[in-house]
Parts: C-alpha cells; sequence; structure tokens
C-alpha cells in the first residue's frame, strides 16, 4: 500500500515549475534572496533560475542578533559578504527591479560600495539601503546621477556626502532616515536635482549643519518629515528655517519638537496633514510661536489631525493666538491625544476657528484632570463655532467620566451633531458592564429628544 501511495506522489504534475520565468520570479521577489537561491536545489528547471531575479535583498539581520547576544562568530561575516559577491558576480541580466541591502553588523565600506555601484550599473529601479556605518562612509556618486532610480531609501547613521552635482531625472520617492546633512548647499542640490519627486520622507534625521534650506518642487504631493527633539541649551541659536514651496502638495505630516522653523509659502493644493508637536522644558515660546505659524500655513487644509500637545503650545502661545488663521475649508478635525485639562479652553478657540467643521474625532478621549462645569464659559464658544455644520462626532476611549458625560450631553440637549455621534469605550469600562450599561442609559436617555442624529455605543 505505502509503494502505491509513493507512486502517485510522482505522478504528480510539478504545476509550479512549469509556469512562465516571469511568474516564477514575481513568486521570488517576494522571498529573501538567500532562501531564492536555495531553490536551486529544486530541480534543473530551478538551477538557474534565481540569477535572473529581479528583486535582490541581503540583510545581516540574524548576525545582529547574534551580535546584540554577544556571541557574533566573524566567519558568519565573512560567508555574509561572499554571499552576496557571489550573488552578484553570477547575475545574468543586465537589469533589476529592486536591491535591498541592510548592513547593520557587515559593514565594510569597500565592499559595499561596490555592491552599490553593482545595482546601480544594473539599471537598479529601488534603492533600499540601511548601513550602520562604524566610520564615515561615502556613497558611490553613480548613485546620485542614475537615469534608472525611481525609488531611493538611505537609513544611514552618518553624514549624507553628496558629489557635487545630484540628477536623479526619474526618482519619485525619497526616503531619508538617520542622516546628518552636511551643509545648505549640498543638501539643496539634492532636493533641486530630483526633478519629477513626488514623495519626501525624512525620519530623525539631523540638520545641525544646516541653517536655510528651501524644498522646492512642483511635482512633490507627500512630505514626512520626523525631527529629532532639540537637546541644545536654551540660549543656544535656533536650528534650520526651512520654507516649503510645493503648490501641488496633497499631504504634509510633521511630528517634532520644531527646533527647526517650517515656513509653509505655496501649499495651496494641500488637502490633508497632520501635526505633532511635543513641548519641550526649554524654548516654550519659541515653539508655541513656531506651531502658530505652521498652522497659518494650513489654513486651506481640508483634513486635520493634532496632537494633544499641539494643542498645549496654543496655551503657551498666549497674545499669539490672535493670529490663529481661520480654517474656512476644514471639514475633518482629528485630535490623536489625550486631552487634558489645561487644553480644553484652548482646544474650543482652535474649533471657534472651524466654521465648516462636519466631523470630529477625539481619538483618546478625555484625561482623569478634565472637570467641566454648567457654568464654564467654554459651552458658549462651544455652541457658536458647531451650531450649524457638525453632522459627526466620534469620541473614543470614552471613560464615562461626568466631564465626557456632561461633554456629549451638550452636543445632545443642543442638538449640536446632526447625523451621527459614535461612543467607544475604554477597556476598564467594557469590563465594567454595570457602569457601561448605567453610562448607556444616561446618554439613551438625553439622545431621546434627538430624532436626527444616531448615537451609537460600543
Amino acid at each position: 500500500m505505502r509503494n502505491v501511495e509513493i507512486e502517485r506522489v510522482r505522478d504528480r504534475v510539478d504545476v509550479i515549475s512549469q509556469l512562465p520565468d516571469c511568474i516564477l520570479h514575481h513568486i521570488l521577489s517576494f522571498i529573501p534572496t538567500k532562501d531564492v537561491v536555495k531553490t536551486s536545489i529544486l530541480s534543473k528547471r530551478w538551477n538557474n533560475l534565481w540569477t535572473s531575479v529581479p528583486n535582490l535583498d541581503f540583510d545581516d539581520a540574524l548576525l545582529y542578533a547574534s551580535e546584540m547576544d554577544g556571541c557574533r562568530d566573524p566567519p558568519e561575516v565573512a560567508c555574509f559578504m561572499n554571499f552576496v559577491e557571489r550573488v552578484l558576480l553570477l547575475r545574468d541580466t543586465p537589469n533589476m527591479e529592486k536591491f535591498r541591502l541592510s548592513c547593520r553588523v557587515c559593514f565594510n565600506s569597500s565592499r559595499i560600495h561596490s555592491w552599490i555601484s553593482v545595482a546601480i550599473m544594473h539599471n537598479a529601479h529601488e534603492l533600499d539601503l540601511c548601513l550602520f556605518a562604524e566610520d564615515p562612509f561615502v556613497l558611490p556618486r553613480s548613485m546620485f546621477s542614475s537615469g534608472s532610480l525611481t525609488i531611493l531609501k538611505i537609513e544611514m547613521n552618518c553624514i549624507l556626502e553628496l558629489p557635487n552635482s545630484v540628477c536623479l531625472p526619474y526618482l519619485k520617492s525619497l526616503h531619508l532616515s538617520l542622516v546628518t546633512f552636511m551643509d545648505d548647499e549640498s543638501t539643496q542640490k539634492l532636493f533641486s536635482g530630483c526633478r519629477v519627486l513626488e514623495e519626501l520622507v525624512m525620519l530623525d534625521c539631523e540638520w545641525m549643519n544646516l541653517k536655510n534650506i528651501t524644498i522646492s518642487s512642483s511635482t512633490l504631493k507627500h512630505l514626512t518629515i520626523d525631527d529629532l527633539p532639540y537637546f541644545g541649551p536654551p540660549d543656544a541659536p535656533s536650528g534650520c528655517k526651512i520654507t516649503i514651496d510645493t503648490p501641488n502638495l496633497a499631504y504634509l505630516n510633521y511630528t517634532g519638537y520644531l527646533s527647526n522653523e517650517i515656513l509653509l509659502y505655496d501649499v495651496s493644493s494641500l488637502i490633508k496633514a497632520y501635526i505633532s508637536v511635543p513641548i519641550p522644558n526649554d524654548r516654550q515660546k519659541e515653539v508655541a510661536f513656531h506651531v502658530i505659524g505652521l498652522l497659518k500655513g494650513l489654513r486651506n487644509v481640508a483634513s486635520l489631525r493634532v496632537s494633544n500637545r499641539t494643542i498645549e503650545s496654543l496655551v503657551l502661545a498666549g497674545n499669539m493666538l490672535v493670529h490663529l488663521p481661520v480654517f474656512r475649508n476644514l471639514a475633518r478635525l482629528e485630535l490623536s491625544m489625550e486631552i487634558g485639562n489645561p487644553t480644553v479652553g484652548s482646544l474650543m478657540k482652535l474649533l471657534d476657528c472651524c466654521p465648516k467643521l462636519q466631523s470630529l474625532y477625539i481619538i483618546e478621549g478625555f484625561g482623569h484632570d478634565v472637570c467641566l462645569v454648567e457654568t464654564d464659559l467654554i459651552w458658549s464658544l462651544l455652541h457658536k463655532c458647531t451650531s450649524f455644520c457638525l453632522k459627526m462626532l466620534t469620541f473614543k476611549n470614552f471613560h464615562g467620566h461626568d466631564s465626557e458625560i456632561r461633554f456629549l450631553n451638550y452636543f445632545l440637549q443642543r442638538r449640536l451633531v446632526s447625523e451621527r455621534i459614535d461612543i467607544c469605550c475604554c477597556e476598564n469600562l467594557s469590563g465594567d458592564p454595570n457602569r457601561q450599561k448605567e453610562v448607556r442609559n444616561e446618554l439613551e436617555t438625553i439622545a431621546k429628544g434627538c430624532a436626527s442624529c444616531v448615537v451609537t455605543f460600543s
């Protein structure tokens, strides 16, 4: 009986191996290169297939984990480097779709320089580099004059040294992480040399060597800046001035301490923005001033997401609040962090600047310190800014505190929301069925008089 089963297995048709090379290459593009090479033992059909896969992915992550455990084996490092060179040497196709190289342990300047150059020579469309350099490292000049690159990602913990000329005529997406910009001139050349750039992402980059930079592009649509915290003394000069002149920018995401001043010169097409600005212990007034300036540049957005800490900066703005812009196109506002007692008043002032607001999302609910009473002046301000336009209110992380109930009660009794209020309980309230039922009944009783507004409670 077992012999019959073996014969049946032998008779089965190897459907995968009969697929055309382009389909097999596509399947192999989702597998790390070290596993792709192993497929050569499957059959003659697979023997040399790995030499022409469009994507190469080399990652020394396992060696990095060993080093963290204090047991890195030098022969393994040499084995990894020899493997990369063997794969590149035996490659038999002139083109390459994607080349990803992650070297956290196996860092050899001359070899890495050579590997990247080979990828450029093979007309790579996407280059994804994660390099933890032990010494100053200069990327190949050919990288910055490539006529094939459309996506370039560089994560590198050292100065980004650039050639005198940068020309990346087809680059649409540029991601920079951990790099230190060298000076104004070279950094400006980098941005100017990407003529059709659509996406620019800068994460934890160091701007300390820069004074004045302009990101000017008629093609840029998505811009993300995640700044490092500022560690300089309070009396040190402020950071870099970054002017953004991007008439077709649709999305802006800024997270950081605004030690660099962001000037939005022309962002007339901007639709959606996310702003998160923690307030440092020093430079509070300066950061508050920068926040007001940044918000002024966002006056035409339709969707805005801000953190509670950004709202905190408005508390510190004082008299500068008179310069807060009117968001005449803003239809959707998201508050992404817990609202504390000091920020409630500033939140209401922000809402007062949103005359056409339709959807309000409170993502993290109210803090335990929030205390709202019936005599608070904020209620009149709240009625003024939301009485006609607000269609939807979403209140997440709802604890069932008196101030939260009073807040929702005000919206329900005065019919400030025309269509829907969604209330999502926090974990503690969900775990207390009796309290949850009590709060639900209280809100449902209030909502009975609002026939046009649907209230959900989950």
